[in-house]
Parts: structure tokens; sequence; C-alpha cells
């Protein structure tokens, strides 16, 4: 929206700044943090007096969560207001992979609340049922994967990019759409089964959309990508508006979701934002290297998967419990351990997805 204050610019004075990029995200960074610090409390106050009991608490759970009883949830409601608030405010609204991510935040995000609502109301952990999300889920991933193919530039359309390999593309036509469906959705999952400990989704979350963010920036300029010997998708730059608006929200949320937590994320906050994630790396035709920068959700996702599918063939267990993060509970780790550790394979794996841009 302010974007559009360039119009009173003569090119030398102080409205010209809003032409930029970086200026307009250092705006969205500030926008949402300082909206997280003033409405998170009220907010919590809100949820705490609504919601009664707070989230439900498994009982077959790790057995120091019974302490976390009565904690509020939803707490995803101040991530998504000050992330839609900032972006609103400092990008440009005419863009459309600005759009495309917007709305799969938010319609994810419906679907999160949901079934947040669900639990919360019935006091069960069950909510809506995973059929019903997957579903709703898919649709609105294919809205959005088709929504980004068709303004993709014309040598890039249904294309899937490979990281490494210099000037690599690989054809999947129409099947790319499924595909992206897939990033998408898997990506909105894996960070919901992340989300199990105090601060442990937000920071990953984070750190994955600041990289993608740089990534978005660098393949949406000519000259960075002619530098990096990547592929240019014209636009892309503006999401960087929106993820710096995420880091913004996401520290503003952290500082209540620290341990021990005010507020839970809740499925409203980790559905929105990893569909958000999915959706940036489909944007830029860099899927395949969310799954090295979001390395930690794919590991999550993947440890329910090896325990479900060996426990339904043998009887048995792989992992003491799953997600692997309550392994990790039951073999008597900390839990600021297991965050800050998590945290710490987050970075790494970052840095690893950024030296894809120059590794070729």
């Amino acid at each position: 929206m302010l974007y559009w204050l360039t119009a009173l610019s003569d090119g030398g004075d102080f409205f010209n700044l809003f032409r930029y990029i970086t200026f307009r995200a250092g705006g969205a960074f500030m926008t949402a943090l300082i909206f997280g610090f003033l409405f998170g409390p009220p907010l919590i106050n809100v949820l705490r007096r609504r919601q009664g009991k707070g989230q439900p608490i498994r009982d077959d759970g790790p057995e120091g969560h019974m302490a976390k009883a009565g904690t509020p949830t939803m707490g995803g409601l101040l991530i998504l207001s000050a992330l839609v608030t900032s972006t609103l405010l400092w990008a440009r609204l005419d863009n459309p992979y600005v759009l495309m991510v917007l709305f799969v935040t938010l319609a994810f995000g419906l679907i999160g609340f949901a079934d947040d609502y669900a639990k919360v109301s019935k006091q069960n952990t069950k909510g809506v049922p995973g059929r019903v999300r997957l579903l709703l889920g898919f649709i609105i991933a294919g809205i959005a994967a088709y929504w980004a193919a068709i303004h993709h530039p014309d040598d890039l359309q249904f294309q899937l990019a490979m990281p490494v390999f210099k000037n690599t593309l690989l054809n999947f036509g129409w099947m790319f759409l499924p595909f992206a469906m897939f990033v998408i959705v898997g990506a909105a999952n894996a960070v919901n089964l992340t989300d199990g400990l105090d601060g442990l989704a937000i920071m990953p979350v984070m750190i994955a959309a600041g990289t993608l963010g740089v990534i978005a920036y660098a393949v949406g300029r000519v000259d960075f990508t002619e530098y990096l010997d990547v592929h240019y998708v014209p636009g892309t730059g503006e999401i960087l508006i929106f993820t710096a608006g995420l880091f913004g929200g996401g520290l503003g949320f952290l500082w209540y979701n620290a341990p021990p937590a005010a507020v839970f994320m809740g499925d409203t906050g980790s559905l929105a934002l990893g569909g958000a994630l999915g959706a940036i790396a489909v944007a830029t035709k860099h899927e395949i290297v969310l799954g090295i920068v979001g390395g930690l959700f794919v590991v999550e996702a993947l440890s329910v998967i090896i325990q479900v599918l060996y426990f339904k063939r043998t009887g048995k267990r792989v992992f003491l419990m799953a997600p692997i993060h309550h392994h990790y509970e039951k073999k008597g780790w900390a839990e600021p351990t297991i965050v800050i550790r998590f945290w710490i394979i987050s970075l790494i794996l970052a840095i690893i997805g950024l030296a894809t841009l120059k590794v070729r």
C-alpha cells in the first residue's frame, strides 16, 4: 500500500525510498515486530478467558507436558495478524506472487483455526478429521500451484529447477501441479508436526523464511541471477517483504512463546506458516532447496511416517515416541536443550541451502 507513495516522488526525495524492496522489507519487519509486542498481551488475555482450560494435552505424551495444562492456544493469530498487516502496508499488492503466498497463508490459517477451535471447544486432541484437513489443503495448494505456474516466465512454466546443476530443468508438464501441491501441503503438515515444544517450531520457521526471502530477492533481480547463474523469476523480490513481516511477527510471538510458553502457536499458526514456506518455494522455483532449508521439518515428518509404517508392520516402535523431538524427551533431554539444538540444526541447514545459490 505504501509503495504507491512513490507517485509523489520526483526521484530524489524521501518518497523515493518506497521504490526499494529492501527499505520496505525493513519497514515490514519493524511493523510486524511492534504489532506483536503491542497486541501480544491483550490477545493472550482474550484467548485465556475464552478458552478456559486451554489446549488439551495428550495423555500419552511426555509426562512433563501435563504441567502445561491451561496454556491457551491459537497464538498463531498474533503472527498472522502482524504478518498480514505488515505485508498489506509495505508490499506491492499488484504482485501475483505476494497475493498467492498471502492466499495460501490465510487459507491454511483458517483450516488450523477450525482445528484449534474444535479441540478447545470439545476439550480433546482430535479436532478436524485429518482427511478433511488434507482435502482442503490440497484444494488450496492446487489453486496456488496453478496461479504460480501461469505467472512464471514461459521457459520456466511447469518446470522443476534443480539446485547445484547449472541450467538444469526437468519438464514435468502438468504433473508439476500435483508436485507443487505436495510441496505446499507437505510443508504445512511438517511444520505442524514440529510444533510440539515451547519455541521449537517458530525459530526454524523464521530461519527458513529469512533464507527463502533472500532467495526470492536474488532470483527476482536479473543482475543477481546473471551473477549467480540461477533462473530469473521476475517479481519474486517482493516476497522478501512478506518474509520480513513473518520474521518480525515471529519474534514478537517468540517473546511470549519462549519457555515456559504463555501461549501456544496452535495449528492456526503452524499450518499457515508451513503452507507459506511451501508457497514461497513454488513461487521462486526452489522446491528442492526447501527440502534442505527446512530439513528439520522433513526429519520430523519422516519420523512420524516411519514410526506409523513400522508399527503397523511389526507392532514395534523405531522411536520411543514420534515426532522425533518427543523421542529425545523420552530419552531424558531437557526441553530447552532439544529446542536450542534443533535451532542450531535449522541454522546450519539454512546456510547449506543458501550455498546452493552459488555452488554450480
